[in-house]
């Protein structure tokens, strides 16, 4: 077909119109250094034909996460920690960040570590294990669920009347209340014992949705736990440690 100019009018040059064949954009693969400076690198998906898109020879690995106690264990294993962590330049012998209130605690031993994988409870006795377990949690979205119950254990210490009535009203708000970001999942029977209880709230007003809440970390949780890398990680970096000492 000839295309002709008409009232001065340029036809688009369809022939000789250039194609976009710069790179595409790829996630880059998680890495987990497991000692001896090996990795396992994830393969990368490109966004066209379904086909993978290799790795630049050139790129920098993220750094690998290491535990460090300072009374808790830290580590974040989303992309924002991540580039958090990178624009901080934090490396493998530099302290991580802690979690927010962060229970005090000791660094645990070899034989404490493997003793919160035979049981929840053991787990949950001990501050390290909750530390290291709510730590997890926070990389399902679920750190609601540890913050709950350690406010419950934390109203049950309280003897002070007016002091009841005011964690009582705070964990409501901030964990009861359909209008919190961090509200907790609880069948609608125990809500409204929740509502008839906090007409004169006592350290045990919350006692079963608290009870309700470690049954579903205990169930749902804690079996993801045992399995994730933040606590096979754990468990060889004490182990190799042990061994050097």
């Amino acid at each position: 077909m000839c295309l002709r100019k008409r009232s001065g009018h340029h036809p688009p040059d369809l022939i000789n119109a250039k194609i976009y064949t710069g790179p595409i954009p790829a996630e880059r693969g998680v890495e987990l250094a497991m000692g001896g400076g090996r990795s396992e690198t994830s393969a990368l998906s490109g966004t066209g034909g379904g086909q993978g898109m290799p790795t630049a020879p050139n790129s920098q690995r993220p750094n690998a996460c290491c535990f460090c106690w300072c009374c808790c264990c830290s580590c974040s294993w989303n992309e924002e920690e991540r580039q958090k962590r990178r624009r901080k330049k934090v490396s493998q012998d530099t302290k991580m960040e802690t979690i927010p209130n962060c229970e005090a605690c000791t660094k645990p031993s070899v034989e404490e570590i493997r003793l919160w994988s035979q049981s929840f409870d053991k787990l949950m006795r001990n501050p390290a294990g909750r530390n290291v377990f709510r730590e997890f949690l926070r990389t399902e979205y679920s750190e609601e669920n540890m913050l709950f119950w350690l406010a419950c254990e934390d109203l049950k210490q309280e003897v002070n009347k007016s002091v009841i009535e005011e964690k009582a009203h705070s964990i409501y708000e901030n964990y009861i209340s359909v209008l919190s970001p961090k509200e907790v999942s609880l069948d609608a029977r125990v809500r409204e014992v929740i509502n008839k209880k906090m007409q004169d709230p006592t350290p045990h007003t919350f006692e079963d949705a608290q009870l309700q809440i470690y049954t579903l970390m205990h169930r749902d949780s804690y079996p993801r736990f045992l399995s994730s890398s933040i606590y096979k990680l754990l468990v060889h970096s004490s182990s190799r440690t042990s061994l050097e000492s």
